[in-house]
């Protein structure tokens, strides 16, 4: 594997712990504000980022590289209403696209073949994530404002359960 790919990589375990502290924090705030629903999708979602940083954890160790875990910065994101976590939210995915479409071009340079493979599902997968950030921003912003319909939604991501990647390594 191409060193800057792996380095890149080694960073991106990283990301999606903090991905994890961050939609923690936010599931923290949603509960504190009584809309357990949001805060159990917000639960969910630092779930998935942490499958998603043991799947590069992996990734590294199946190709013969000690992955190096650094510190898991607090999450510096201080928001003060539901709009602005699912804001935040969107933004904060719209980054994570960003990471890793630099790795996959350190990837494709190097000729890394197997990792841009391995890429391809998380370039999707971000493609879900910014679109159910955009989904929920645009159902708050149609329900949030009705008492009843904000219930309904709530009670809606409240159903949300955890189901593990089915990305083969």
């Amino acid at each position: 594997m191409d060193n800057k790919t792996a380095q890149l990589i080694n960073q991106q375990i990283n990301k999606e712990f903090y991905s994890a502290y961050l939609y923690l924090d936010f599931s923290n705030y949603l509960y504190d504000e009584g809309l357990s629903g949001f805060g159990n999708w917000f639960r969910i979602q630092a779930q998935e980022e942490q499958a998603h940083a043991m799947l590069f954890l992996q990734y590294l160790q199946n190709n013969g590289i000690k992955p190096q875990l650094d510190a898991v910065e607090k999450p510096a994101v201080a928001v003060k209403s539901v709009k602005a976590v699912l804001d935040e939210t969107l933004k904060h995915e719209k980054y994570v696209t960003s990471l890793i479409d630099t790795i996959y071009e350190a990837a494709h340079k190097a000729k890394d073949y197997r990792s841009m493979q391995f890429l391809d599902w998380f370039i999707k997968e971000q493609g879900e994530e910014e679109m159910n950030a955009c989904d929920l921003i645009k159902r708050y912003e149609l329900f949030g404002g009705d008492p009843k319909s904000l219930y309904m939604l709530d009670s809606e991501l409240g159903k949300r359960t955890y189901s593990a990647p089915s990305l083969k390594l």
